[in-house]
């Protein structure tokens, strides 16, 4: 059971009296003053009186309609349930808001919002959210501490994985007032816990069906963002409009941000169609994600007259790690040697040459072009230090930096790199018989389930070369919404997964790779990995309080999962593509750590007429 201090809003939301028994929170001695903003490690760059954020244009046009295509579909308005997989994107800070709001112009750090500000005790075991008092949901009603511990309690009972996972590691949550919300968080050992518990969106207790919360739904949420849903078509469109009387307007988090008065978001279940809609003026914006495309689909008229243009954008995030990934829940694949040997036979030089004009990286990192990444760096004392206790878990070449993913002669046929191949998976006890790759009679065969058409050229070209070691890969295209049920319960042998990296890697790593989530529903643990060294790394990770302890935390993660081949590494643009009318514009200064550069309704961009 938690302490709670119980809620009192019949006198005009005075302070409530303490309820019997419970634990008080601390007193004013025992933590900090109220700050503006935290940082996972040191201070917020910004002072306390920053008038907004970096990458922001103050002074930006309100006004006009911003029309943006996405891929694929949705079927539901709740972003945080089990289904959220397929909800609408575009609802996370344009409908619901959470209590700070993070800068992309910092590794990890979050300034006030809902919460005006914080406070933090120096080992992260309390924490306190000042609740700013003008704060509203859209419907008027005033947003409370009643409505956070609502949130809190029905997204750790109901919520999505990583959310029931953060929010169960909380001793205890009390509100000694209306707007004053106290976390427990002693004995936890976990700095990143705060900022999580920052990030979570407040929902409305008063308009939140909490019976059908687990189910998918159309109807119109109450959230506390700039936009209200206008229309919502379901796998078509979903069309925002701007809350007039949206409270946070000119908080410094907001300013310059949220400039469309009217957002249509558009779904596209075709990519080719998609990009026909950009083409012929139908949408405003578009990133580009294909190769081909970008090498040589942009010269049509808009184009040609400066309709529209082309940026090439870079920042300093890191790239982060998209493969082939092995679900390992599956007999077949717990020998890591045959998940190595499978993945030399991934041609990155044919297929980038081929298929992708050679725009392409091959990828080698879970944190590439980045000082996350352990890639041509030698362990430092301090990894080797937190890998002793593991030994084994890292390979030689891997812990020295050497290793890189196997480099093939671009032919397509390359028949060395099949040799090593075969030598390898002959020391793991298979053999070829008939021209088909067998351990103890049983053929090695298995299904690499994708969802679109570009997803097939590339497992196609893959299950190719696999059949030339005698692997009976079978490739099959499913639609969206079977792809994300299956996905959510691992039904599958292989499938194209996507890790995308941050400046900050923290806890979301434990619904990705921990052990806790290798058999939890819906987490993002998609090779089931269940390794006590992987743990031992994002707790480390998590446990940093300087800023070069959590770099030697995650270069040794970053070795663990290398080691553990649960991927065949694909590969990445270093730079980030897109297109764009010329009606629209955004600032100059581009925030640095944002993946990708900016989100999918353009929340820093205005109309320019």
């Amino acid at each position: 059971m938690r302490g709670r201090r119980a809620l009192s809003f019949a006198l005009s939301l005075l302070i409530a009296a303490p309820a019997s028994g419970a634990a008080p929170p601390p007193r004013a001695a025992e933590a900090p003053c109220p700050t503006h903003g935290i940082a996972m490690h040191g201070a917020p760059a910004l002072p306390s009186d920053f008038h907004h954020f970096p990458y922001a244009e103050p002074g930006a046009n309100k006004g006009g309609k911003l029309r943006v295509g996405l891929a694929g579909t949705f079927d539901s308005l709740n972003p945080f349930n089990l289904k959220s997989g397929t909800a609408a994107q575009g609802l996370v800070g344009n409908v619901f808001q959470s209590l700070m709001a993070r800068s992309q112009d910092e590794p990890f750090t979050l300034y006030g919002l809902i919460a005006r500000s914080i406070d933090v005790d120096p080992a992260r075991s309390q924490v306190t959210f000042h609740l700013d008092p003008r704060a509203r949901f859209s419907d008027g009603k005033p947003i409370t501490a009643e409505d956070v511990l609502f949130s809190f309690d029905l997204l750790k009972t109901k919520g999505r994985p990583q959310q029931r996972i953060a929010y169960g590691l909380v001793k205890s949550i009390d509100a000694p007032d209306a707007h004053t919300v106290h976390y427990d968080l002693s004995g936890v050992g976990d700095r990143e816990l705060p900022l999580i518990l920052a990030i979570m969106p407040v929902l409305p207790k008063h308009a939140t069906d909490v019976e059908r919360f687990s189910e998918a739904t159309l109807a119109k949420p109450v959230g506390s963002g700039p936009y209200v849903i206008a229309d919502a078509q379901v796998g078509a469109r979903l069309l925002l409009r701007r809350n007039e009387d949206y409270w946070g307007a000119d908080l410094p988090s907001q300013r310059g941000f949220y400039n469309f008065d009217e957002i249509d978001i558009q779904y596209f279940r075709d990519g080719n169609s998609l990009f026909e809609a950009f083409k012929a003026g139908l949408l405003d914006y578009r990133d580009e994600t294909s190769t081909t495309r970008w090498a040589s689909g942009y010269d049509f008229p808009a184009l040609a007259d400066g309709r529209v243009v082309k940026e090439t954008l870079k920042n300093e995030n890191p790239k982060g790690m998209e493969g082939f990934v092995f679900n390992t829940r599956r007999p077949l694949f717990k020998d890591i040697r045959l998940r190595e040997a499978l993945g030399m036979m991934f041609d990155f030089e044919w297929v980038n040459a081929n298929l992708y004009a050679g725009l392409y990286t091959r990828t080698k990192s879970f944190f590439d072009e980045s000082e996350l990444s352990s890639s041509g760096r030698p362990a430092s004392a301090g990894e080797r230090a937190l890998l002793a206790p593991f030994p084994g878990a890292v390979r030689d070449d891997i812990l020295e930096g050497r290793w890189r993913p196997p480099v093939n002669d671009g032919s397509g046929r390359d028949r060395e790199m099949a040799k090593r191949a075969l030598d390898l998976l002959e020391s793991a006890g298979y053999r070829i018989e008939n021209g088909v790759l067998r351990k103890d009679d049983e053929p090695v065969a298995f299904e690499i389930m994708v969802k679109d058409r570009n997803q097939e050229r590339l497992a196609l070209n893959y299950a190719g070369s696999l059949q030339r070691i005698g692997v009976d890969a079978r490739v099959r295209l499913v639609d969206e919404v079977q792809y994300q049920r299956r996905r959510q319960k691992f039904d599958f042998d292989m499938m194209l997964g996507q890790w995308i990296a941050s400046a900050s890697p923290g806890n979301e790593q434990r619904m990705r790779w921990g052990s806790s989530s290798a058999n939890q529903e819906a987490s993002f643990n998609l090779a089931g990995a269940a390794s006590p060294a992987i743990d031992a790394l994002i707790a480390a990770l998590l446990a940093a309080t300087s800023h070069d302890d959590f770099i030697t935390a995650v270069r040794a993660y970053d070795r663990v999962l290398l080691s553990g081949f649960y991927v065949v590494p694909l590969f990445h643009a270093s730079d980030q593509w897109l297109a764009h009318s010329t009606d629209i514009a955004r600032p100059a200064r581009l925030p640095r750590y944002a993946s990708p550069m900016f989100g999918p309704t353009l929340e820093s961009w205005w109309r320019q007429r």
